[in-house]
C-alpha cells in the first residue's frame, strides 16, 4: 500500500503517530511550519494525523488553519477558548488517536524529522520521551547567552522543587505513547507555560518511563516568551504544581 493511501485512510484506523500543534497568533510562522509538516507526512510509511489547536488566536491563524485543512485528510483543526499553552496541547493531546503523541512548536525550533528519534525502532522503552537539549548530542542554535542562563537557572528551580534528575523539561518536542498522554493531561490543572513541569511531576508520581532525547533546536527571534513577565508566572506554576502534588490533587487514577 503507497503512502498516498495511508494517509487517506486516517479517518478509518488508528494512526500510529499524532501530531498536536498548539498555534496562538501563528499567521506568520504557521504557514512555513505546515508546509513542513505536509512535506514530511507525505513522506512517512506511517499514517499521520496533525492536529492544529488555534488557542484563541487574534490574527489570522484561524484562516490559515481553515485555508490549509480542506486539502489535506490528515489535517484536523480544533479550537482552546482558554488561553495559554497548556490549555492548547491539553484539547489536542485528549482529541488524539494516533499510537504515539508528538507535541510540536509552530515555531519548529525542533525540526519536525527529528522525531523519528522518538519512535521505534529507535527508541523503545519509554511512556514520555523529551526532547533535551541538554542532553549529550544536542545542539542549540543561535540562543542568546541571556536565555540560555535564564533557562538553566529555571532549570535548577525546576529541579529542586519537582523534577530531580530531569535537564531539560521545557523543550517544546515531547512524544509519549497515547496511554500515558490521556491518563496525565486529564489530570492536569495548569493552562500555561509550565504545564510541561506538571505533565512530568504527575508522571513521575505515577511511575511513568521518562527518556531525554538529544535534539537539534534552533532559536526563534518572534517567541512568545516574555523574558520576566513570563519567567515569573512559570516560577509561581512551579510551586503550584508541587504544592498541588503536596494536597494530593494528581494521585487519582482515571480510566482512559
Amino acid at each position: 500500500m503507497d503512502n498516498s493511501t495511508d494517509i487517506n485512510d486516517n479517518s478509518k484506523r488508528q494512526p500510529f503517530l499524532s501530531i498536536i500543534i498548539p498555534a496562538f497568533n501563528e499567521e506568520e510562522r504557521l504557514p512555513d511550519t505546515l508546509h513542513r509538516i505536509i512535506t514530511f507526512v507525505k513522506s512517512q510509511h506511517y499514517t499521520v494525523e496533525v492536529l492544529i489547536v488555534d488557542n484563541a488566536s487574534t490574527d489570522m491563524t484561524g484562516t490559515v488553519i481553515s485555508n490549509s485543512v480542506p486539502s489535506y485528510p490528515f489535517f484536523k483543526s480544533l479550537y482552546e477558548h482558554r488561553r495559554g499553552k497548556g490549555a492548547a496541547v491539553r484539547k489536542g493531546i485528549l482529541s488524539a488517536r494516533g499510537e504515539y503523541i508528538l507535541i510540536c512548536d509552530a515555531d519548529m525550533a525542533v525540526p519536525i524529522e527529528e522525531v523519528e528519534k522518538f519512535l521505534p525502532p529507535r527508541i523503545n522503552d519509554y511512556d514520555i520521551a523529551i526532547g533535551s537539549r541538554e542532553a549529550p548530542g544536542a545542539q542549540r542554535y543561535g540562543e542568546p547567552l541571556y536565555r540560555h542562563l535564564m533557562g538553566r537557572v529555571f532549570n535548577v528551580i525546576v529541579q529542586c522543587c519537582a523534577l530531580p534528575g530531569i535537564h531539560d523539561s521545557q523543550c517544546g518536542f515531547k512524544s509519549f505513547r497515547r496511554a500515558a498522554a490521556h491518563d496525565l493531561f486529564s489530570v492536569s490543572k495548569l493552562d500555561g507555560w509550565s504545564f510541561d513541569v506538571e505533565i512530568l511531576y504527575i508522571a513521575l508520581l505515577r511511575g511513568y518511563r521518562i527518556s531525554e532525547v538529544p535534539v537539534n533546536w534552533y532559536y526563534g527571534k518572534n517567541s512568545k516568551i516574555n523574558p520576566i513577565y513570563d519567567s515569573w508566572q512559570m516560577f509561581k506554576e512551579v510551586i503550584k504544581v508541587r504544592w498541588n502534588g503536596l494536597r494530593g490533587l494528581y494521585n487519582i487514577k482515571q480510566n482512559i
